[in-house]
């Protein structure tokens, strides 16, 4: 278990999009250098002031570059620390070091922040040293514990800080796969609709072009008013996905979707399809009417497209105590040719299982093909 924790945190790759150096961090670079400059002219109680003077000046620079080498600047910063052991360990000194050497507390932060997670061990290793001889040298228990503390504590929110931010990341691309996820099923079940309708219209304008020319023309029309209101609605599509602004400086037009009152729409595809609505369908949810819509939308398209001589679609749109229920049928044969890449199942159950709800297709034992969905009135919270 050890060597996989380990394996782990070698393959940590680094936090992505380190921000570069921001005003507030030349700020801080800045004051800290005056404050090491005011410690060397005017404490007198520093031992080795030209060593430890020389260690600031030479570690405090190299914060600007925290983030985007966590590892050098940790090397450097750390290794300045180490430095001003020397005369310790020498017995020259009991202590060496200006207080705006505290600042190299940030660069455990950043290691554990921005770092791999290779280099975020070896941090760590190179870390441990000269805070270990430091806390060796001190005389009291409670300089330990809080010494112990301070680092852990530098560490604990460099890590912290990295997993909020990695949360955030994986919560924005779940919405970011849902956004695309509704996105794919609204072009499918638009697209799919219109361009249906437009190919049944194709093939029965050239059944009947030769025999009956007024008919032709009038199924031209149809095929023309299908094409322009697809137009119409990718249009609509793109400028709401341009947030707000259309390609010619126009507002998105935000007009409300269709819902369970534009269901005889779709009888405009054949004459075999046929519209019920029942119950209380009276309050119902916008995204539920939505849903429904869609769904049924759907249906009735692959009917039209794979149903085998049917002569019936009928629609049925029931409302009762809390739900909505939906109900496809055609009478032509069970069987389906294969769509390899088809979404629309795929779409109509999750438009489904978004609201609480659930959606089924297949063969009916009673002969044809029967889409059956389930609705909440209301969308769960």
């Amino acid at each position: 278990m050890f060597l996989a924790f380990l394996r782990s945190i070698l393959a940590e790759p680094r936090a992505p999009d380190p921000p570069a150096r921001v005003w507030w961090d030349w700020v801080l670079v800045g004051a800290l250098l005056v404050t090491a400059a005011g410690e060397a002219i005017l404490r007198t109680d520093v031992a080795a002031r030209p060593l430890a003077t020389l260690v600031a000046f030479l570690v405090i620079p190299v914060l600007l570059w925290r983030r985007t080498h966590p590892l050098l600047a940790t090397a450097v910063g750390w290794g300045g620390a180490m430095v001003l052991h020397v005369p310790v360990l020498l017995g020259d000194a009991a202590e060496v070091g200006l207080y705006s050497m505290g600042c190299v507390l940030l660069l455990p932060y950043a290691l554990y922040r921005w770092a791999s997670g290779r280099e975020a061990l070896i941090g760590t290793a190179i870390v441990a040293v000269p805070v270990g001889l430091g806390l060796a040298a001190s005389a009291t228990l409670e300089d330990v514990i809080g010494g112990t503390t301070v680092v852990v504590a530098a560490f604990a929110l460099g890590a912290a800080m990295r997993y909020r931010a990695v949360a955030r990341e994986r919560e924005v691309q779940q919405v970011r796969a849902l956004e695309r996820g509704e996105l794919a099923r609204e072009l499918h079940d638009t697209v799919a609709h219109h361009v249906s309708a437009i190919a049944i219209q194709a093939q029965a304008g050239r059944a009947v072009a030769a025999t009956d020319p007024a008919s032709a023309v009038e199924t031209l029309a149809v095929i023309e008013a299908e094409a322009s209101r697809t137009l119409y609605e990718m249009r609509t599509m793109v400028r709401v996905l341009r947030d707000g602004e259309g390609g010619d400086g126009d507002a998105a037009d935000y007009a409300p979707q269709r819902g369970i009152g534009d269901l005889d729409e779709l009888a405009r595809m054949s004459p075999v399809v046929q519209v019920h609505r029942g119950g209380d369908l009276d309050g119902v949810a916008q995204p539920v009417e939505v849903a429904a819509y869609r769904i049924c939308q759907e249906s009735v398209t692959n009917a039209i497209r794979h149903s085998v001589n049917a002569t019936t679609v009928s629609v049925h749109v029931t409302g009762d105590d809390g739900v909505v229920r939906l109900r496809v049928h055609d009478d032509g044969e069970a069987a389906r040719p294969a769509t390899p890449g088809g979404y629309g199942l795929l779409g109509m159950a999750e438009r489904a299982k978004l609201l609480g709800g659930a959606c089924q297709a297949g063969p009916d034992p009673a002969g044809g093909w029967t889409v059956e969905a389930t609705l909440p009135r209301e969308v769960p919270r």
